[in-house]
């Protein structure tokens, strides 16, 4: 994923976010989704026939919020003589803005992805489950990890890795119990171990079958020497799935964690997986601050100063940061400060200071999300721009441990 790639996915996973904290009263909120090969006037046709069905809501308040909605939707479309390439998202309609107050309000999403299907919606909140399918990431991947004690299977969705299955074996121990002949010992152990292989391969090809062949790319396979060679060589998986090893990687681990650690050691083959990608990224910022090396930065205030000076090289953002800067000022002496808050969507406005000089109330006049203040500021000055999911252990200690802001510094600052 390229980094304007990244910020735009960035973008739509905000909106999504606030079109989802909108409520409705009733079914006062409409969604409705516009393919490309949908002729306008059809929908507008669509629309007038519900427009004349509202009149006969009961409720007058109902009936003239969902009419209004209405209305609006027709007269926005006046204005799209034809659909985009990808469709294109309408949201209308009364929203709950709280001491017993609606407002009218509207929004247009354009789908990184083409619509399959035109849909009208109207309920209290808008329908979005189209376009946060559009948000999951769809590669996926069947992680196994055995011995001839346990194994484990897994799928990498995207970036997060799924425990699916565990299975334990009743092979015995090498040490044989007293009466058994050493030939008939070893063939009992063999046939254990087998039956093991096969109920392993039967529940690894149901987990890896039950996903959308289009989606699933390939098997991985680890565990310790020989067990997981001679898994592979005895083809208990379903022979479509047989078609689809990637390879064999060493682990200590059979259990959960094996799964974690399969990924990381099967990190060259995966290479081109934001997954791994982003991993190397944490990994080198890590390094960089276990070693003292002074090249290592975390936190608004110390990356910002390092930001505006030239000295970030690589600036690594979350995902899920959620904050605002704001640009106030006094209502009095009119001065200007800056100041970031913690913003997600549905929350209320934020609590403001009184002004550092005469204590006089202040006035937001500027608000900006903080990613894409810093990416701005990022971008004038030459600085590569990573966006880092929480979807693994490293993306999640960059949110919680470290603001959701760090960098790795062209030199050292020592601020």
């Amino acid at each position: 994923m390229t980094e304007s790639e990244a910020h735009r996915r960035y973008e739509f996973r905000r909106q999504l976010e606030e079109l989802r904290a909108k409520k409705g009263r009733g079914t006062e909120l409409i969604s409705l989704y516009i393919p490309h090969d949908k002729q306008i006037s059809d929908v507008v046709a669509q629309l007038r026939d519900e427009h004349g069905q509202a009149a006969n809501i009961k409720s007058k308040i109902t009936r003239t919020n969902v009419q209004s909605a209405l209305e609006s939707l027709m007269s926005r479309l006046r204005y799209i003589p034809r659909s985009p390439e990808n469709g294109i998202v309408l949201f209308t309609g009364a929203v709950d803005v709280g001491s017993n107050k609606t407002n009218l309000q509207s929004f247009t999403v354009e789908p990184a992805e083409p619509l399959v299907s035109y849909k009208y919606h109207c309920d209290s909140d808008f329908y979005l489950v189209p376009l946060e399918d559009m948000l999951a990431d769809k590669m996926t991947y069947g992680l196994l990890v055995l011995d001839r004690r346990e194994a484990t299977v897994g799928l990498l969705k995207g970036k997060r890795i799924e425990l699916s299955d565990h299975l334990t074996s009743n092979v015995p121990g090498k040490q044989r119990k007293g009466g058994q002949s050493a030939h008939r010992f070893q063939q009992l152990r063999l046939i254990a171990i087998h039956e093991f292989y096969k109920r392993i391969g039967d529940a690894a090809s149901k987990v890896f079958l039950s996903v959308d062949a289009k989606d699933f790319e390939s098997v991985l396979i680890g565990g310790p020497s020989p067990t997981k060679e001679e898994f592979n060589d005895g083809e208990y998986l379903h022979h479509e799935l047989e078609k689809k090893k990637m390879g064999l990687f060493d682990t200590s681990y059979t259990d959960e964690s094996g799964l974690y650690e399969l990924v990381d050691n099967a990190s060259d083959a995966l290479m081109n997986l934001d997954v791994i990608k982003e991993k190397k990224v944490m990994e080198r910022f890590l390094k960089e601050l276990v070693n003292d090396s002074g090249r290592g930065s975390y936190g608004e205030n110390e990356v910002r100063k390092n930001l505006e000076m030239g000295a970030v090289e690589v600036l690594i953002l979350s995902e899920d940061l959620r904050r605002v800067r704001l640009t106030i000022q006094c209502t009095q002496c009119s001065l200007v400060d800056a100041l970031t808050r913690t913003r997600k969507a549905g929350d209320e406005e934020p609590v403001l200071p009184q002004c550092s000089k005469c204590q006089a109330k202040v006035k937001v006049t500027e608000s900006v999300d903080i990613i894409d203040e810093m990416s701005t500021v990022g971008d004038q000055m030459g600085t590569q721009i990573e966006f880092i999911s929480t979807d693994f252990e490293e993306g999640a200690q960059l949110l919680n441990a470290f603001g959701g802001i760090a960098a790795i510094l062209r030199y050292k600052t020592g601020i």
